[in-house]
Parts: structure tokens; sequence; C-alpha cells
């Protein structure tokens, strides 16, 4: 398999607001920037689909390296969350329902065709790539205005 890293941010100008995406993929050397972003969303939608849209792009399965600012994202596949909202048909251990069913879902359809591994970040500290997606995904959230 392919090795390739990921680094992925989502924002949002409200929450719900004008949101952005940001992802930029990195592959001997080369590197690919996406972004993207919808006029009404949350900012935890917008991670995920960073995440999503970047992980769709790969056209084998690859050997992942994600890293991201997102503890939302992380920890729900880190902490086997998402996986058991989706056994639980989307409702979460407290019985309410599990937001982002329809991302997760995605998500987690792509998980099974790459070896993902996640790193978390701090986000706006400096890491180099995180502040290249922040300016991607706000730049696309600021398009909406």
């Amino acid at each position: 398999m392919r090795h390739v890293d990921i680094y992925t941010d989502g924002a949002c100008r409200g929450n719900p607001g004008h949101g952005g995406w940001g992802a930029i993929l990195v592959f001997e050397g080369r590197e690919k920037e996406l972004s993207g972003g919808e006029a009404l969303t949350t900012n935890n939608r917008m991670e995920l689909t960073a995440a999503i849209s970047a992980l769709s792009a790969l056209k084998e399965p690859c050997d992942v390296t994600l890293t991201s600012d997102s503890k939302y994202l992380i920890d729900a596949i880190e902490k086997g969350w998402a996986e058991s909202w989706k056994k639980r048909g989307w409702v979460k251990g407290d019985k309410t329902p599990a937001l982002n069913s329809d991302l997760w879902d995605r998500l987690l359809s792509l998980l099974e065709i790459h070896k993902v591994s996640f790193v978390w970040v701090r986000g706006h500290v400096g890491h180099p790539y995180n502040e290249r997606c922040d300016r991607l995904a706000t730049t696309f959230a600021d398009s909406f205005k």
C-alpha cells in the first residue's frame, strides 16, 4: 500500500453558519490541496467533510496518516463511538440521536477501504499544514458572504 499523509480542518462562521473545509494530501513529496464548503452547516460537519473528501480523492486503497485538530473526529473513531452509534442505529449511549450520521456512515465506509491512523494536533499553534488547511477552510467559508 502506498502511504499518504492527509491534513484536514473545518471552519464555520457561526455554528451553524457559512462553513468551509480544507485538506492537503502529501504523497512522495507532492501536495494536493482540496477545499469546499456549504452555506449553512456546522463546524463538526466541515471537519468530517474534510476527512471524507480527502479519503475519497485517493484512487486506490492506501496507508494513511490523517492529522486533524478535531477531537470530535478523532475521538469518535479512536474511541469507537462512531461504530457504536452505527450498531445502535445512529443512537448514542444516552439514547439521543447521533448527529451527522450521514457523514459518519460515509467515513466509516472509507475506513474499510483505507488503513488510516489518526493524529490529533492542537489547532492554531503554528503547525504548518494545520494552518494551511485552516486558511483553505476559512477562505471557503468567507466566500459565502
